[in-house]
């Protein structure tokens, strides 16, 4: 069996971070964190559980804090976590289980992370991360905001999931840091055009996203993934300014890199039910339902635009052509995922009604 260190880098995170180590600690070998600078009482949760506690003086620069928290692991494998993650039960037995298994030719491991969830459980954004590491690779994490870990060699893909439950963010931060960075000149890699725009587009500052996700393409390096989300958001942006067209030139541009992705199926539904052509919106939301992506995929995932959104969309537009019992059908698909959804139940107990009226009228 291997051996785990966990690495973390926290600062007021009191609220949340034995939550997290409460989920992982009967799982790892050697807990690790890093203080970037805390003033509440989150040394003095941590002494419970470690007395690997590390102080770092925070220089806006998370790819240097999470390096340098991994340069304190000494066991066979590195976990890195966020405070606001935890490991549920199911999945604490799944790790555990993985580490019984795990042997020392895996160089990185993937997990699930979810990210939201709605309140029928079903997730609605999910992506895959390299979530534990051979430590002898000295894998480097890299970018001082939104930072990847770069990873090589033998990947396998678990089925373990890590759950995202924010309590509180700091909304400002990372805008604050790439605002920094751009007054200091320093030069964007692809990546940070790509996420300095989504800093922008949540802050609404749609004119700005808009120029620096055009940005972000046009060096045509971006990860497809990347660039397949920066025509959503893209449309998103347009959409909010009323500006439709480009709002559906950007979700058709997704399409040059790669199959179309059930999201996009499901906002060219969007785009002709409101138009009234629903032959043509009925196609969109069938096809969203079909695509399947591929279980490896690393890029974000949303289950609901391939299981009960486009169903119950089909249900509308079937209903509005006349055609209930199809309606019915597709409506019952959506209730498998949302069974308590007022808006579903309503339309089942509408179509109950007309086809129970329908039959009784054929006889």
């Amino acid at each position: 069996m291997v051996s785990i260190s966990l690495c973390m880098i926290v600062k007021n995170e009191e609220d949340t971070i034995a939550r997290c180590l409460e989920s992982v600690k009967d799982i790892v070998d050697e807990i690790n964190i890093i203080d970037t600078g805390s003033t509440d009482q989150t040394k003095e949760v941590l002494k419970r559980y470690t007395n690997r506690i590390f102080d770092f003086e925070w220089i806006n620069d998370f790819a240097k804090a999470r390096n340098y928290a991994f340069q304190q692991a000494t066991k066979d494998f590195i976990l890195w976590l966020d405070a606001d993650d935890v490991i549920l039960p199911d999945d604490q037995k799944k790790m555990k289980e993985l580490k019984e298994s795990l042997d020392l030719t895996t160089d990185s491991v993937t997990m699930d992370y979810n990210l939201s969830t709605d309140d029928h459980g079903n997730v609605i954004t999910r992506l895959k991360r390299n979530r534990l590491v051979k430590r002898a690779n000295q894998f480097q994490w890299i970018g001082a905001v939104h930072e990847y870990l770069e990873v090589s060699g033998s990947i396998f893909h678990s089925n373990v999931a890590v759950t995202h439950h924010s309590v509180r963010h700091d909304t400002n931060r990372n805008l604050l840091i790439y605002e920094q960075q751009l007054a200091n000149h320093v030069e964007f890699t692809p990546r940070d055009l790509f996420y300095f725009a989504n800093e922008l587009k949540d802050h609404q500052m749609y004119l700005r996203a808009i120029e620096f996700y055009e940005r972000f393409l046009l060096t045509e390096q971006g990860w497809v993934e990347d660039n397949i989300s920066a025509c959503g958001r893209l449309a998103d942006c347009f959409f909010e300014i009323r500006d439709y067209k480009k709002e559906l030139a950007s979700i058709l541009r997704s399409f040059q890199y790669d199959h179309p992705r059930p999201e996009f199926c499901c906002r060219l539904g969007f785009y002709f039910l409101n138009k009234k052509e629903l032959h043509a919106a009925v196609f969109w939301y069938k096809l969203a339902t079909e695509i399947k992506l591929s279980s490896q995929n690393l890029g974000l995932q949303s289950p609901q635009f391939s299981t009960w959104l486009p169903n119950l969309q089909l249900c509308v537009c079937y209903d509005q052509l006349g055609q209930h019992k199809k309606a019915y059908e597709h409506n019952e698909k959506a209730r498998q995922y949302r069974p308590n959804d007022p808006r579903i139940l309503q339309n089942r107990k509408y179509l109950e009604s007309v086809l129970i009226e329908g039959h009784e009228q054929n006889e």
